[in-house]
């Protein structure tokens, strides 16, 4: 494999980008490699700058669950474009997207167009704040939702703590109010709730755990939840930037069957282009502005090029329902591979799958919440990148990251995925 264009353009990059990219994952520090530089991709397949072609299994971190530069998606955005690429005022686009995300979400009674995950959530945050008029949060260990400077943070010391910034440049006080439990750890929400009863705005979850690997929740977990925010009057926010779309058209609210009163979705909603979404509950969501007090506003937000690609993105999954059942057994297969070469090598490799998303763990496992999940050997996952680059495969370059499949992969490049693990 050739890299010599992409480490020079590494280099030059670095003189001008902070760490040479403008996400710290693509750095491929953690597997000790030079990122390589994309010049195009089409389907399941990705190119770099010198010309090596990958079996694309990052998808972008999510968004190409139709594989890339999908024909139908390129051509209404090429068409958009002619049109103008953003006013500063409404179209009929965002009312389609927004029908077409109440459809498939009911829960989402109103929803509001943004720019990013991270701006999606910082919004419903502060959505929650102002419908219960409380300041605290509770998130998981583990969970990501986004930078903004309130939700960058982790547990302490203590398995139950206010949390501390999780950045330099985050002042203690913006975190003063956001609680960490442990995921899949009910004691460890009931003691919190307990402890600041009728002050907790809203907790905040990702439904299945995407960033620090794939976890799923346990049991009844997520019922659970639903259960004890609606007992303290607080409100339960599901974060779908990566599952919302992706484990169905309901997203993981649908697939696991408990309703949320906010949801913040990202990646599959924008088709591939940036943009995000928050919404719940209809008398929630007035609490935003300019119906209510609460003031969100984004000059980019719901710009007719980025809702072109999500409403025909959605459009094509929604008439499409098979691609969902296509791409989990495809998935399934591939953890399945995982585990045979662990029985055939002996090494600690431990899988965890749902939908068409999964992580292989370099552990014993199992794999359930941030604990156990950080317990993997970094340094084993840093060969298996290496082994899987060489051979042609793209996969996530850190540990702590899901590999996604898309309805773009076929029945061929998944089987030799499989062979190129078990050799």
């Amino acid at each position: 494999m050739n890299t010599s264009k992409s480490e020079e353009l590494f280099e030059k990059s670095r003189e001008r980008i902070p760490g040479g990219v403008n996400s710290p994952v693509r750095a491929f520090g953690s597997v000790g490699r030079v990122p390589l530089f994309i010049d195009h991709a089409k389907g399941s397949r990705i190119t770099d700058v010198d010309g090596n072609t990958f079996i694309d299994f990052v998808c972008s971190w999510g968004p190409g669950i139709l594989g890339h530069a999908h024909p139908e998606v390129i051509e209404a955005v090429q068409r958009a474009c002619a049109d103008g690429l953003t006013y500063g005022a409404p179209t009929e686009k965002e009312l389609r997207l927004a029908e077409l995300i109440h459809e498939a979400m009911p829960s989402v009674e109103k929803v509001r167009l943004v720019s990013s995950g991270t701006e999606a959530v910082m919004s419903a945050i502060r959505v929650a704040r102002g419908y219960t008029g409380r300041d605290r949060i509770l998130k998981f260990k583990g969970n990501y939702h986004g930078h903004s400077d309130g939700l960058l943070v982790k547990a302490g010391s203590a398995a139950l703590t206010t949390a501390v910034p999780d950045s330099s440049g985050v002042p203690v006080s913006y975190t003063q109010n956001t609680l960490v439990a442990l995921y899949n750890d009910k004691d460890s929400v009931r003691e919190l709730m307990e402890r600041y009863e009728n002050q907790v705005a809203a907790i905040i979850v990702e439904p299945v755990a995407a960033n620090m690997g794939v976890v799923l929740p346990e049991d009844d977990f997520l019922l659970f939840l639903r259960e004890i925010t609606q007992q303290y009057g607080t409100l339960l926010i599901f974060d779908e930037v990566i599952t919302g779309f992706r484990l169905g058209m309901g997203g993981a609210q649908g697939y696991f069957g408990v309703k949320p009163d906010l949801t913040t979705m990202g990646k599959i909603v924008g088709g591939g282009m940036p943009m995000a979404a928050y919404g719940g509950r209809e008398e929630i969501m007035d609490m935003v502005s300019p119906v209510g007090p609460v003031y969100q506003a984004g000059t980019l937000s719901g710009n007719p090029i980025a809702t072109t690609a999500g409403i025909v993105t959605l459009e094509i999954l929604k008439q499409h329902p098979e691609y969902y059942t296509e791409i989990e057994q495809k998935a399934k297969r591939l953890a399945a591979a995982f585990r045979e070469r662990a029985e055939k090598t002996g090494e600690a490799i431990w899988v965890n799958q749902v939908g068409s998303l999964l992580s292989a763990f370099f552990t014993t496992g199992p794999v359930r919440d941030y604990d156990s999940a950080i317990a993997s050997d970094t340094k084993a996952y840093a060969e298996y990148f290496g082994r899987m680059l060489e051979c042609g495969i793209y996969v996530a370059p850190s540990q702590f990251e899901a590999m996604f499949v898309s309805a773009a992969h076929t029945e061929e490049e998944i089987e030799e995925t499989c062979q190129i693990l078990l050799q």
